[in-house]
């Protein structure tokens, strides 16, 4: 069965199970299309737009309505393998501004943040953060931003690609918690790579050596007022800086970045999925949304069984979670991590590819695929049956015809635990599993 493009296009959707959700993926095999993207005052540009433009960025894709860099180095020059390899040796810097920074602040901060959250916010101290998720009633998730506590009465939400602060907006007009909720003039940039903590330091002086894993520490850069945290979409060791008033300083933070990044061989590059995949780091919207569950995407360690306080979605993550334990899951989908053959992948996926049996009929679809240069194999995260998820299970991946060892033949592939690579910054979730312990909230 052959996935190139062609003037027809096979629905699949009746061979791969989704009956569980509202909207299936739609499983079209279109391959990639020439089209240019409309720049206009419909979407914003965020305050590093321009400086990306100066440092090269080439396309762009949208993200939380804001025009989003995703390339720098063209193809003909190495394309994204040679930016894979300046986060993995030296240092980087990514223009993240579509983190829109959400704050809810006021005397009922904790209570409201607590009741939107799975995790328990009386954990978070001041001037940490942590990773969370915000699910709906069904037990939806409806984001997973990295928290950030400022002060005892303020939280900013780093959000990915999804309208939370509407929702935010929306539940506490019903419950009438006593916090303002809105966005602010803050613009994040990520400095990701083995040679952040020597570019930090050069630029805000020791205390960084301090600053724990989502650890926090208010700093100039540039002149300018700032909150650094230590956090990232990478596995390498990072950092995010948060610029206050970024529409008016956006410059001096960013210039002053740069400098200080030359003698560590600093570029500026696009958010590097290719190794926030071999992380095992999800993308909300391509590798989870609103109809996944937690517990369906390797996310059940962040629904706490010790929080006795209610939360949106928390009887039925309970409910959910009994039945998964009991073997009985209620999704018809589960998050893998595969290896797989083929040529070497060195580019955004323009479809979900279809995962198959071992005689190639779809059961599945690749959601996130790369060439991992370490492991030198292919690796993907993607949907199969919870019956065939099972870690060393054989299956095949139908892939393109730039990238098929052979056109119109899927090629083989086994289920593997994620991450596929020792983070070179480990969360606590991988420091647990490494020492043979349960990490639960």
């Amino acid at each position: 069965m052959s996935t190139s493009t062609s003037s027809e296009h096979r629905n699949f959707e009746d061979v791969v199970d989704q009956s569980d959700r509202l909207v299936p993926y739609n499983l079209r095999q279109s391959g990639p299309t020439a089209v240019e993207l409309l720049i206009s005052t419909r979407v914003r540009k965020s305050p590093y737009w321009h400086l990306s433009m100066r440092h090269g960025c080439w396309r762009a894709t949208i993200y939380n309505r804001m025009y989003h860099p995703r390339g720098y180095v063209r193809p003909e020059d190495g394309g994204a393998m040679v930016e894979y390899d300046a986060i993995v040796n030296h240092v980087t810097m990514w223009n993240v501004a579509v983190e829109r920074q959400v704050q809810v602040k006021g005397p009922d901060a904790e209570a409201f943040v607590d009741y939107v959250i799975t995790r328990d916010a009386t954990l978070i101290k001041p001037m940490t953060g942590r990773y969370v998720i915000l699910c709906n009633q069904r037990g939806g998730i409806l984001n997973d931003p990295v928290l950030l506590r400022p002060a005892v009465d303020e939280f900013w939400f780093s959000l990915a690609d999804s309208d939370t602060m509407l929702w935010l907006q929306g539940v506490n007009a019903g419950k009438h918690f006593d916090v303002e909720i809105g966005e602010i003039d803050v613009s994040p940039v990520q400095i990701q790579g083995p040679k952040s903590e020597a570019l930090m330091a050069d630029l805000v002086g020791s205390s960084i050596h301090a600053v724990p894993p989502y650890g926090m520490l208010a700093a100039k850069i540039g002149g300018r007022e700032c909150i650094i945290s230590q956090s990232g979409f990478s596995g390498e060791k990072g950092y995010e800086i948060y610029l206050r008033d970024a529409t008016l300083y956006a410059e001096d933070m960013w210039d002053a970045v740069v400098e200080a990044g030359e003698k560590h061989n600093l570029m500026v590059i696009a958010p590097a999925h290719h190794r926030r995949i071999a992380a095992g780091i999800l993308s909300w919207g391509q590798d989870m949304d609103w109809e996944h569950v937690p517990f369906q995407v390797n996310l059940g360690y962040q629904v706490p069984r010790r929080k006795t306080a209610d939360y949106i979605g928390k009887e039925a993550l309970e409910r959910i979670r009994d039945q998964v334990e009991s073997g009985n899951p209620p999704f018809k989908q589960t998050l893998v991590g595969l290896v797989l053959g083929g040529k070497p992948i060195d580019e955004y996926a323009p479809d979900f590819w279809l995962i198959g049996d071992k005689e190639g009929q779809p059961l599945g679809f690749v959601t996130s695929p790369w060439f991992s240069p370490e492991l030198e194999t292919n690796i993907a995260m993607g949907f199969v049956p919870p019956s065939c998820s099972a870690v060393g299970t054989k299956l095949t991946v139908h892939l393109p015809e730039k990238y098929a060892d052979t056109p119109e033949h899927p090629v083989s592939a086994e289920i593997v635990e994620m991450p596929f690579r020792p983070s070179a910054n480990p969360s606590a979730r991988e420091l647990a599993k490494s020492k043979g312990r349960d990490y639960t909230f």
